[in-house]
C-alpha cells in the first residue's frame, strides 16, 4: 500500500516534470483522481465491480484521425488522456494470488519506441503507478490474455458500447480488442432485432459453458452514480472551470473589440480561438458558432462561412476548454457597434428574460425553473411586439431549453433534479426570427442569444461569465474601445 509520503512524492515529481517541460502544473492531481474513484466505490452496490473503457480514436481521412480526446468519465477517474486502456473499479477489496490487496486495476496502452516516435510518449505502467498514483497497472494485453473472473460478483457495472471504434491491425490490445476480451469475459452476444425501422441491440445473458454461474450486467447504475457525481462540482474543478469561463469572456471582450464590418464569420472564430489558445486553452469544448444574421437563427450553425458580416448582428456561441472543463458563453453582438431599433428591442427582450431565468437559478428549483421563468418574459414580450398573437406562436422564435449543466462535457451529464451548490449552469435564452417568419418583415433576420455561467450557491446564483458584457449599452461601449489586432495587416494574396 502506497504511503501518503509516497503518494506526496509523485504529486511533487508530476509538477516538477512538468515545469522541466514547460507544460503546464495546474492540472487535476493524482490524488482528485483517487478521490474521484473512491466515492464511485462508496456508491456502488456490494460485491460489484465497474467496468470503463477510453474513448475511441476516430478517423478523420485516410491515415489521418481526429485530435484524440479522452472519454469523460474516464479522466475523471484516472487523468489519463492516452486511448486503448480500461479502468476496473471493484466496490470491495480483493485479494490476488500474493495476498496482496487491491480494489482498482488500470490496464493503459503498452510503451512502443516507434510508436512513441509518431505520436508522443506513452506514459506505460511506470507512468500510470508514479504518475496516476494507481497501486496495480497493467499493459493492455494482459486484460485481453488473462482477463477476470467477473462470475463471482452480483453484478458488472458498464455503460453501452458505442460501438464507433475500430480493429487496427498493427495493435494486438487497441480498443477493439478490449472490448471483444470483455465480452467474452462476460458472456455478451449481440442480437440484431428488427421491429418496422427500428433497430435495436439486444443484449443476452446466457450461461457460459465454460463457467458455472451467469454474469449479470447492469447497463444503468453506472450512468446515474457517475452523474451523480460529476453534477457537483469540486473545489479543485472550480478552478479549472472557472478559467475556462474567464477566457471564454475574455475572447468574448477582444471580439467585441475588434469587431467591423468588413470582418467574415471565419475571422471571428478565429479571434476568438486566438484568444482561447493564448491563455492556454487546449481545445474549443465543442464547434465553434458564429452566425450574421439569418444564419443566427440555425441554431447550431457551425460553418461559419459569410465573408462579410456587414451591419448584421453577430451571434458567438463558443466555449474554451481548460483541462478538460469546458465553457459555454454567447454574445450576441451589432457587426457595426450599435444596435439599430429592432436589434435593440429583441436584445433588451432577450436580456430581461436572461436575468429572471438566472434569479430563478436556485437551490431546490431545477432546469423548468429557470426555462418557465425566462419563457414567461420572452413569449409576453414576443406578444406586446406583435411578433406573436399568443404562447404558442411565441414558442416557434425561442424553440430550445434555457438550462444545462457544464463541466467536462458542455452538456454535462447530470441527474437531472433540484438544484445544488457547486452545480454549474448555463441560462440561455434565446429569440430567432429567420427570414420568411410570419411577422412584420422588420424583425426577420433577427437573432439574439445570450448565454452565461452560472455557479449555483447558498447565498444565490454567481454569474462566473460576467467579464463579458451583457447590457446593449454596455457592449457599445466596449465596441468603441482600440483592439490590439486593429494593426494587424496581412498581404493580400490576390
Amino acid at each position: 500500500m502506497k504511503t501518503t509520503v509516497q503518494l506526496l512524492c509523485f504529486l511533487f515529481l508530476s509538477i516538477s516534470m512538468n515545469a522541466q517541460n514547460g507544460l503546464p502544473t495546474d492540472y487535476l492531481s493524482s490524488e482528485f483522481h483517487k478521490g474521484r474513484r473512491d466515492a464511485l466505490r462508496a456508491k456502488m452496490p456490494k460485491n460489484t465491480v465497474a467496468v470503463f473503457f477510453a474513448n475511441a480514436e476516430r478517423n478523420r481521412a485516410n491515415d489521418v484521425n481526429y485530435v484524440y480526446h479522452q472519454d469523460p468519465d474516464f479522466y475523471y477517474l484516472t487523468g489519463y488522456k492516452e486511448p486503448n486502456a480500461v479502468l476496473v473499479i471493484f466496490s470491495d477489496d480483493q485479494t490476488d494470488e500474493h495476498g496482496e490487496s487491491y480494489n482498482e486495476l488500470l490496464y493503459v496502452q503498452k510503451k512502443n519506441e516507434l510508436a512513441e516516435q509518431w505520436t508522443g510518449k506513452r506514459l506505460g505502467i511506470e507512468g500510470a503507478e508514479q504518475r496516476l498514483g494507481f497501486k496495480m497497472a497493467f499493459n493492455g494485453e494482459d486484460f485481453i490474455k488473462k482477463g477476470l473472473n467477473f462470475t463471482t460478483f452480483d453484478a458488472v457495472l458498464f455503460d453501452e458500447f458505442k460501438n464507433d471504434y475500430r480493429d487496427s491491425k498493427r495493435d494486438d490490445a487497441d480498443l477493439y480488442d478490449l472490448i471483444q476480451a470483455f465480452k467474452s469475459q462476460i458472456n455478451y452476444t449481440e442480437t440484431t432485432v428488427v421491429s418496422g425501422d427500428k433497430m435495436d441491440v439486444e443484449l443476452n445473458q446466457n450461461t457460459n459453458m465454460l463457467q458455472e454461474k451467469t454474469v449479470t450486467v447492469d447497463n444503468e447504475t453506472l450512468t446515474k452514480l457517475m452523474a451523480g457525481l460529476r453534477e457537483i462540482k469540486t473545489d479543485d474543478e472550480m478552478v479549472l472551470l472557472t478559467k475556462a469561463v474567464r477566457i471564454s469572456a475574455m475572447g468574448q471582450r477582444e471580439v467585441m473589440k475588434a469587431m467591423h464590418v468588413g470582418m467574415s464569420e471565419a475571422e471571428i472564430q478565429g479571434i476568438h480561438e486566438y484568444v482561447f489558445k493564448k491563455y492556454g486553452s487546449e481545445y474549443e469544448g465543442y464547434p465553434s458558432i458564429v452566425g450574421a444574421g439569418n444564419n443566427g437563427c440555425v441554431l447550431h450553425y457551425i460553418e461559419n462561412s459569410k465573408i462579410k458580416v456587414d451591419n448584421d448582428l453577430v451571434l458567438m456561441d463558443l466555449g474554451a476548454e481548460y483541462h478538460g472543463y469546458t465553457a459555454d458563453v454567447t454574445r450576441t453582438i451589432p457587426a457595426n457597434g450599435t444596435f439599430n431599433p429592432e436589434q435593440k428591442r429583441i436584445y433588451d427582450l432577450v436580456y430581461n428574460a436572461q436575468e429572471a431565468g438566472i434569479a430563478a437559478a436556485v437551490i431546490g428549483n431545477n432546469s423548468g425553473s429557470t426555462d418557465t421563468a425566462a419563457r414567461n418574459v420572452v413569449y409576453e414580450g414576443l406578444i406586446a411586439l406583435g411578433i406573436a398573437k399568443n404562447d404558442d406562436e411565441a414558442r416557434r422564435y425561442f424553440p430550445h431549453g434555457t438550462s444545462h449543466h457544464i463541466g467536462l462535457d458542455v452538456h454535462d451529464t447530470n441527474l437531472r433534479g433540484a438544484f445544488k451548490p457547486n452545480m454549474v449552469i448555463t441560462v440561455e435564452p434565446g429569440i430567432y426570427i429567420p427570414e420568411g417568419s410570419p411577422c412584420d418583415k422588420k424583425w426577420w433576420g433577427i437573432a439574439v442569444r445570450i448565454e452565461d455561467d452560472v455557479l449555483i450557491t447558498e447565498n444565490g446564483p454567481i454569474v462566473l461569465s460576467a467579464e463579458a458584457p451583457r447590457k446593449s449599452e454596455d457592449i457599445e461601449a466596449l465596441m468603441k474601445d482600440t483592439s490590439p489586432l486593429g494593426s494587424l495587416q496581412l498581404p493580400d494574396l490576390d
